[in-house]
């Protein structure tokens, strides 16, 4: 499992840590409109990108950062998932001017988390963590971001998606 820490404190993910060249495990989120979703319901490359909570300066950050860039990126939906109550997530993209960001609530059942071993289990958040799954469902990029109030490494993911395009 990938070992990471949350302010300098380190912390158990639960679940299964994916590798790149492996099939991207299912799971089941909330949209913002309580409806469920699922990764097979975006087509094409997927870049993930997983954050504490929205409400957080680098996850903020990361997420403006990823939805800027996806419009650069044919062929590739961003899609952010956290912790986060979906009524959260909402009022963050609104307030962000992000109304078209793609933001999916694992709240309930941290389903994602525990499929992609980025579940917190002391916080019931998620890890900082970013995938690209290419449009054969495929892993080609994962990052465990080794302190959770870190950033991640956007050009490694950005160049990753690019590629699997």
């Amino acid at each position: 499992m990938a070992s990471i820490t949350f302010g300098g404190d380190q912390v158990t993910l639960l679940g299964n840590e994916v590798k790149v060249g492996d099939k991207a495990p299912a799971f089941t989120v909330l949209a913002n409109d309580l409806s469920e979703k699922a990764l097979n319901d975006y087509k094409g490359v997927r870049l993930i990108s997983v954050v504490p909570s929205l409400d957080t300066g680098v996850c903020d950050a990361q997420t403006r950062r990823f939805n800027e860039e996806a419009s650069k990126l044919d062929g590739v939906t961003i899609l952010t998932i956290s912790a986060d109550l979906p009524f959260a997530q909402k009022r963050w993209c609104g307030n962000a001017g992000l109304e078209h960001a793609i933001t999916l609530s694992d709240h309930r059942n941290l389903s994602f988390g525990e499929a992609f071993g980025v579940a917190i289990k002391e916080l019931r958040l998620l890890a900082r963590a970013v995938f690209v799954v290419d449009s054969n469902d495929t892993i080609t990029y994962v990052e465990y971001v080794s302190e959770a109030t870190n950033h991640p490494n956007y050009e490694a993911a950005l160049n990753a998606a690019k590629k699997a395009n």
